[in-house]
């Protein structure tokens, strides 16, 4: 055994080295755009969610409080504040939290005591980042979907 030569390897050659790095930036090539594509889904499914919740603090504070709530959306600054009597009782900067851009028909939106949107036949708030949109729409009963 003393005469047997033992060839122990401790690394990997450069050959080696340069096949492992282009496979594996070939491997992200494909994948980036996929997860691109799932982080813009998920903010647009996030941020309607926060705009959902948005819409029901409204409706459930008018109905609680007596008192009329607006929803003011500002498309500009991707922000959409609840207002109760000059007062904020919330404010939402979706574009800051989500990285989405807003569109809507109208500015603003507002619930009566009885919770039922008035002033408006229907409002309609779109959510976008980069090819995913969804819809959210406010009938004039006050119900929300999306």
């Amino acid at each position: 055994m003393r005469g047997m030569r033992t060839s122990l390897r401790r690394g990997q050659t450069l050959a080696e080295l340069a096949v492992f790095l282009t496979i594996a930036g070939m491997l992200l090539a494909l994948a980036a755009p996929r997860f691109a594509a799932l982080r813009d889904k998920y903010g647009v499914r996030s941020a309607m969610t926060d705009l959902g919740a948005s819409f029901a603090l409204a409706r459930q504070s008018a109905v609680t409080r007596r008192t009329a709530v607006a929803i003011v959306l500002d498309t500009a600054t991707g922000t959409v504040i609840v207002r109760s009597v000059g007062r904020s009782l919330r404010r939402s900067g979706l574009a800051t939290s989500y990285g989405v851009r807003l569109g809507s028909n109208r500015d603003s939106a507002v619930y009566d005591p009885r919770g039922i949107g008035y002033g408006l036949s229907n409002l309609t708030v779109t959510v976008r980042r980069g090819s995913f949109v969804d819809t959210l729409t406010m009938s004039r009963l006050g119900r929300v979907r999306w």
